[in-house]
């Protein structure tokens, strides 16, 4: 039995608000939800999900849907993206791998 999933109404709300913008886009292109199902290799049911905000369909397609209706997900053009992962990859590389829980206790008592 699947187990259902509860969401944060900010999770919420977020959904919702960029599945609404996927719809305004789409109906700015003039386009059928069929069009813009068979471009983006989905079902018409699973666009129909991702416009009314439900938290079902991979973030993935959620985003190349997006990206084909023109709804930007970050308000930097592709340069300035670029140096944002770039800036994030040596971060990265700086911290731990893992982070486990700490095994030695703190000794606090002063």
């Amino acid at each position: 039995m699947k187990r259902r999933r509860s969401y944060s109404k900010i999770t919420r709300q977020a959904l919702s608000i960029l599945g609404k913008r996927i719809r305004v886009g789409r109906a700015e292109r003039g386009m059928t939800a069929q069009d813009l199902a068979d471009r983006a290799g989905i079902s018409r049911t699973t666009l129909y999900n991702i416009e009314k905000g439900a938290p079902g369909p991979e973030i993935g397609t959620v985003f190349e849907v997006a990206a084909l209706v023109g709804v930007r997900l970050f308000e930097f053009d592709d340069r300035t993206l670029a140096m944002h992962n770039a800036h994030l990859d040596e971060k990265l590389t700086l911290l731990p791998k893992s982070v486990r829980p700490s095994k030695q206790e703190v000794d606090d008592d002063f």
